[in-house]
């Protein structure tokens, strides 16, 4: 490990020496790619040389022990080197877990897709409930959210596909993606018993055009008519995108912009995003047998979360982390949640990677 850090420390020194470059500042691609590599290695580094102080330290009060005759002074000696040992474990293990490798998609923007599971009307007013727990998670972020399409139910939605932009979006919002369950009494009930109902999220990272690329020919492409809830036609002009990859059976629809370019951009960006994460599925299958994440199996099945209204409790699955404040977590503090399953996650990784 220390060999890892110390080459670390020494592209750290590099990187700090070349962003000053006047040549690399005037190159602005170059420049944000050091300077981003810079500060995602400032928190180890420093972490990394408090780690050695406190191994300097040990070496001192160990040769004090040895050499001192004075009773007060070994005693001194003794405790500071119990707390040298409980900083020294501790730093060890967040060095542990920076070490992790991050995963490339981390640092990806999104494609976020709530449905209606089980429960009629009552899923579709959760569908409503979970976008707009999203929402307000994105603007405490300050991170940017666009509706792609939205299809409305009786009450509530079907279905709502939107993008997500910002800084480590599908790092933090990963943890999402599974079969969420409410269980409250509806309004629809007249006899006050509580229901349970589910509402799928799908979170895709998004992909370039590089990354995914698409052959039109593969593609049939149709358009028709935006319709608003009810069925009504919204506008009479044929700008709402219909998308079939023909290899996959993919369908991806847009009906979201007034133009129907706008509508193909944004319904390729969902194309490229589920095409991708279908071929990460299939190649997770292969290998799951060796290995499956509890934190993020990525199966669309898996029941990962529960809000239970009545309790005002809501329970993580994964991890068995449960909290009493359902009406914030519905207004988007869903800080605390996504960090102990991130910490949940990385702990996996690590035990993993000290089995291989």
């Amino acid at each position: 490990m220390i060999d890892k850090l110390e080459e670390i420390k020494k592209r750290y020194q590099e990187i700090g020496q070349l962003v000053v470059q006047p040549d690399i500042m005037a190159n602005i691609k170059q420049y944000t790619a050091l300077s981003k590599k810079y500060k995602d290695i400032t928190n180890i580094v420093e972490t990394y040389d408090q780690y050695s102080q406190v191994l300097h330290n040990t070496e001192s009060a160990k040769t004090l022990l040895n050499t001192e005759k004075d009773k007060a002074f070994i005693t001194m000696a003794k405790e500071e080197l119990e707390q040298l040992e409980t900083e020294r474990k501790t730093l060890e293990n967040q060095l542990k877990a920076m070490l992790i490798p991050k995963d490339p998609n981390d640092s990806k923007n999104i494609i976020l897709e709530i449905r209606a599971g089980t429960g009629g009307d009552e899923s579709s007013i959760f569908v409503g409930d979970l976008f707009r727990m999203y929402s307000r998670f994105v603007e405490k972020m300050q991170w940017k959210l666009h509706i792609i399409s939205l299809i409305e139910g009786e009450r509530g939605y079907k279905e709502i596909i939107a993008s997500i932009a910002g800084d480590d979006v599908y790092g933090k919002m990963k943890y999402e993606a599974g079969v969420h369950r409410v269980q409250r009494v509806p309004t629809t009930e007249t006899q006050g018993r509580v229901h349970t109902s589910a509402a799928s999220v799908a979170v895709l990272p998004e992909m370039d055009a590089v990354e995914v690329s698409l052959d039109m020919n593969d593609i049939r492409k149709e358009t028709f008519c935006s319709s608003g809830p009810g069925g009504q036609s919204v506008n009479t002009t044929y700008s709402a995108i219909r998308l079939t990859h023909i290899p996959t059976g993919t369908v991806v629809s847009c009906q979201d912009e007034k133009s129907q370019i706008k509508n193909l951009e944004k319904a390729l960006k969902v194309l490229r995003a589920r095409l991708y994460t279908k071929e990460v599925q299939k190649q997770q299958a292969t290998i799951s047998a060796e290995r499956k994440f509890m934190v993020r199996s990525g199966d669309r099945s898996d029941k990962i979360r529960t809000y239970n209204f009545p309790q005002s409790r809501i329970t993580d699955h994964r991890i068995g982390y449960t909290l009493h404040n359902l009406a914030a977590v519905l207004d988007g503090a869903l800080e605390d949640l996504i960090e102990a399953l991130r910490i949940a996650d990385n702990a996996e990784k690590l035990q993993q990677g000290a089995h291989h």
